[in-house]
């Protein structure tokens, strides 16, 4: 059996750092070898998962249906969290098989693709539900002196706003399943929050590290 294999993490910091990939790639080469399947071609993304335009997950099909070879991923939620583009995906002529079900059928694919686009609402809901809980205790979200530190740095003009505040909103996006899983493991305070993402090697969209009134700003970013 000849395979392409396909790998994607959330954050940039992540591709470069390697979380989430070693483990992708370990099982993937485990199915492999358990198969005496031939890889045709391996390629990683670094991108999220709600976005369907991914130049290296399009770049696997076209390999995959140029030699005949299926797509593997480690995990279904690898490909994406959207049913509709998961679905599709079925529909274009290759067959991808993922290693923690490598036996499901194209029905249970769709069921498992519908409940992992659940899994990506809980996310955002668990975010907003625990931003809406730091205010009911009267914390004080967002950073007051973030105007202020960019005129100091000379950065006050309208269009350098906008750009930071357009990097600053895709960086929460990509986040956000890193956000709840940490918040998942009972790390739940500003601090705590950023001391788990700094020793991940995790950085704000700035490329800092992360302090409590930088992840108030991710957590108001990601409610908003």
């Amino acid at each position: 059996m000849k395979i392409v294999t396909y790998c994607r993490v959330s954050t940039r910091s992540q591709g470069q750092s390697g979380l989430g990939l070693e483990a992708q790639q370990a099982a993937i080469g485990n199915f492999a070898a358990a198969n005496a399947a031939q890889i045709v071609g391996a390629f990683t993304e670094v991108e999220s998962g709600r976005k369907a335009d991914r130049p290296q997950l399009q770049a696997a099909l076209k390999l995959a249906k140029l030699t005949s070879s299926k797509l593997v991923i480690a995990k279904l939620d690898r490909l994406s969290r959207n049913a509709a583009f998961l679905l599709n995906l079925q529909d274009s002529g290759v067959d991808f098989i993922a290693c923690d079900n490598p036996s499901a059928t194209p029905l249970t694919v769709g069921i498992l693709a519908i409940v992992a686009q659940d899994e990506a609402r809980a996310i955002s809901e668990r975010t907003k539900a625990a931003l809406a809980a730091a205010k009911a205790r009267g914390q004080r979200l967002g950073n007051p002196n973030g105007a202020e530190a960019l005129r100091r740095a000379g950065k006050g003009n309208k269009a350098s706003r906008l750009t930071a505040s357009a990097n600053a909103d895709n960086r929460a996006q990509d986040l956000a399943e890193t956000l709840a899983e940490v918040q998942a493991k009972g790390i739940t305070t500003l601090a705590g929050i950023a001391k788990e993402l700094n020793r991940r090697g995790i950085n704000t969209a700035r490329g800092k590290s992360w302090h409590p009134s930088s992840v108030a700003n991710l957590r108001a970013r990601l409610a908003a």
